[in-house]
């Protein structure tokens, strides 16, 4: 059953009552790591493992997506900051995952010499076993995460190099 989340903004990053925050050095640069996530909404199935789908829509003139994860849950975002080779960050409008209130995820991207820092963060609020499991489930997110840097890292290195 879908249900409509809690519509709050970018601050909602800093004040949400669970936050988990990971980073990861890759060597992309900062505008690489940015067109992977803003311009190739499609390619997040390709390097994040936990996404099976990822699709761009919009409507009503505003940048959403669709997204599923492996296991069935749903996500639908409107997308809330853009900011080429710095930050990318949206919002979970609607979603079937239960005991969730609202949902914001950021992506940073700090130059570091020749490559980039990535740092997501998932910021929650949710009911009290939600949050738990969200605590529990750090180790396994951040296995997750980085994963997923070091995949988008080799798949872009293979764009770069003309390869797929």
């Amino acid at each position: 059953m879908a249900r409509r989340l809690r519509p709050v903004g970018l601050d909602f990053v800093a004040v949400a009552p669970s936050r988990l925050v990971f980073a990861a050095h890759v060597s992309a640069s900062p505008a690489e790591v940015y067109a992977a996530l803003a311009e190739d909404v499609p390619g997040w199935a390709r390097w994040f493992r936990a996404v099976s789908l990822a699709r761009p829509l919009e409507s009503e003139g505003r940048r959403r997506r669709e997204i599923r994860l492996r296991g069935g849950i749903r996500f639908l975002e409107t997308i809330l900051a853009e900011e080429p080779s710095q930050r990318y960050a949206y919002r979970v409008d609607v979603t079937n995952a239960p005991g969730v209130r609202a949902l914001v995820e950021e992506w940073q991207l700090l130059p570091a010499g020749t490559g980039t820092v990535v740092r997501w963060s998932v910021a929650a609020d949710a009911l009290v076993p939600v949050r738990l499991l969200l605590a529990v489930g750090r180790p396994g997110m951040r296995h997750a995460f980085r994963d997923a840097t070091r995949s988008l890292d080799r798949r872009i290195a293979a764009m770069r190099g003309g390869g797929s």
